[in-house]
């Protein structure tokens, strides 16, 4: 991996989580203690919840497990990007890839800090579990992940991933 790459890869993730602190802090100001903010009334609204588990409150009060599994993807996430030729063909996965390591990262300053994870983001008509930045960050990515493993690389665009003989 080429220093340039690594320098654009860094400074995209850094970005991205700032942002997502930056919207939990103001999450945690100005809803924390209160009933909410109505966005769209019945529809979607500011809630603030301390979520000591994961996506959809799974594994509640787990925080070892999920600092544990958080880093042991962002290990993997970090061996892929390194290892995925530096070209235009590989930059959709070298995003995909930023945007989850971002999200995960997010989330974990908050359970190594806090022992929680702030969410804020609330879907009131279908009753959709709150969630934050972050978890955008990580759902969004995995989407376009799935869609470009099915539809847009090859088996063979994978080989990078693989150690050669002799190494």
């Amino acid at each position: 991996m080429n220093q340039k790459k690594a320098r654009k890869g860094v400074s995209i993730l850094l970005l991205l989580v700032i942002i997502d602190q930056a919207t939990k802090q103001l999450a945690k100001y100005f809803l924390e203690g209160t009933e909410g903010l109505s966005i769209i009334p019945g529809v979607f609204s500011l809630q603030y919840l301390e979520n000591r588990g994961a996506a959809f409150g799974i594994f509640q009060n787990k925080t070892i497990f999920l600092v544990v599994l958080t880093l042991a993807i962002m290990l993997l996430l970090c061996y892929v990007y390194i290892k995925l030729p530096d070209t235009k063909h590989y930059l959709p996965m070298e995003y995909t890839l930023i945007l989850i390591a971002s999200g995960a990262i997010g989330n974990f300053i908050d359970r190594i800090i806090n022992r929680y994870v702030i969410d804020f983001f609330y879907f009131e008509l279908i009753d959709f579990p709150i969630f934050n930045v972050a978890d955008c960050y990580v759902t969004v990515a995995t989407i376009l992940l799935l869609l470009l493993c099915l539809f847009y690389y090859k088996e063979d665009d994978f080989t990078c991933l693989s150690k050669k003989k002799g190494e």
